[in-house]
């Protein structure tokens, strides 16, 4: 699903402005690397185990869940959206 996210933001940004998308990439995989090295760095935000990492320069969100080895990001998604979407995929 987040991929999907991901997929449909790129080719919004650029058609909207073309190498924007390529932007936004760079952006959404800092902020993945960020999570990674640091998970715990970002706010939590549902039931004390979603956390919320914010894209820099976009305005998206990243919606991810700590297990005990690795990230599972469920959600790319734009902040004005309704929390609904991304709160059904937990």
């Amino acid at each position: 699903m987040a991929q999907n996210d991901f997929e449909s933001a790129f080719r919004w940004y650029e058609e909207e402005y073309p190498g924007l998308g390529i932007d936004f990439g760079h952006c959404v995989d800092e902020t993945l690397s960020e999570v990674h090295r640091n998970p715990r760095h970002f706010q939590i935000i549902f039931e004390k185990k979603v956390h919320r990492a914010l894209i820099s320069r976009f305005p998206y969100a990243i919606f991810f869940i700590e297990l005990k080895e690795a990230i599972s990001v469920f959600a790319i998604t734009h902040q004005s959206r309704n929390p609904d979407l991304w709160m059904s995929r937990v």
